[in-house]
């Protein structure tokens, strides 16, 4: 079920009533860095979703309160199935998700027995579970390294992702069709003129851009890693191509820098705000912490087995801690 959003809420402090639900629910509240400003400022920690999730995990938190999409919420689950998992809204889904339905992913890999399946974590907790291994944008090259050269690899769900990672690699990796409708909406022209009228400013891109954007891109990395690349960069300003929400944390960290967001085709970057992120809102998560609905439930049988692809991930690829969105591995 859905938090709905009901018109006695008028005059009530949202922010005062969640730190008191926070409180009595003894909850763990997550942004993440695509989420509303309002949200993130509010936030007990604020990142990447799987670190978002393993750092719930390590909390004594009852609730977790993921303001996130539906997968990232799953995922938490996954690691914390003791814990009460709330999303502010059940339908802030994701595009990638959305384009390897489960039953689909399992044809396509019977249709492929040799092939084992890489699986970016943007996916459901059905695609997990059906699923070698799961990779995060920054541990995909890490774990390719420690794989056989001629080992066929299923890569799913987002195209843009496992196609970089081919180039970069040399791999020639069986893609899915998927991608993000919000890093696919950047404008290459748009983004030309955009470099013209900044010549000095270089280009941090996250690899679920189609590859006419990453061409133009100095970084290329997760949401983690592009921040981490901009407030290091000696220039004052840097264009930024992933969702425009992020740019709060590079402000909040580095006022005096021009953070630019990379243009869609009308020539702003509007066009460029996850529509599923902005599902959430300080009225819904407020309703939510009272309800504790709506909650993420997850068959155990599918739990496990998805737990078992993320494990084999944490496993393989501790060379990327400190450098994405794995936050520290448990024992390292």
């Amino acid at each position: 079920m859905n938090a709905p959003v009901r018109d006695n809420l008028t005059g009530v402090d949202l922010r005062a009533e969640i730190d008191r639900l926070r409180k009595e629910r003894n909850a763990v509240i997550l942004a993440h860095y695509y989420q509303d400003p309002q949200i993130q400022d509010l936030a007990d920690f604020v990142g990447d979703s799987l670190d978002l999730s393993k750092k719930a995990a390590e909390t004594d938190a009852d609730v977790i309160a993921f303001c996130g999409v539906r997968f990232m919420a799953e995922t938490a689950k996954i690691l914390s199935p003791e814990k009460t998992v709330i999303l502010p809204d059940m339908d802030a889904g994701c595009s990638l998700e959305d384009s390897c339905p489960p039953e689909q992913f399992r044809r396509f890999r019977e249709e492929n027995p040799d092939h084992i399946a890489l699986t970016y974590i943007n996916c459901s907790a059905e695609v997990k579970a059906l699923s070698d291994i799961i990779v995060t944008s920054s541990s995909v090259e890490n774990i390719l390294n420690q794989l056989p050269k001629d080992q066929k690899i299923i890569f799913a769900p987002d195209r843009h992702l496992g196609g970089y990672f081919n180039r970069v690699t040399g791999r020639d990796m069986l893609l899915w069709p998927g991608a993000c409708i919000v890093h696919e909406a950047f404008s290459e022209k748009e983004l030309l003129k955009l470099k013209a009228e900044h010549p000095d400013a270089p280009v941090a891109a996250h690899p679920e851009c189609p590859p006419h954007i990453l061409d133009h891109a100095d970084h290329v990395g997760s949401t983690s890693s592009i921040l981490s690349y901009v407030l290091g960069s000696p220039s004052d300003k840097v264009i930024v191509a992933t969702e425009a929400n992020i740019l709060h944390q590079m402000e909040k960290a580095a006022p005096h820098k021009t953070f630019i967001g990379a243009p869609g085709a009308d020539g702003n970057c509007n066009c460029n705000m996850c529509p599923f992120m902005a599902m959430n809102t300080m009225e819904k998560l407020y309703i939510a912490l009272r309800d504790l609905e709506p909650r993420i439930e997850l068959p155990e049988d599918v739990r496990v087995a998805a737990k078992r692809s993320l494990d084999r991930m944490l496993d393989m690829a501790s060379a990327t801690v400190g450098k994405g969105d794995l936050g520290a591995i448990d024992g390292d």
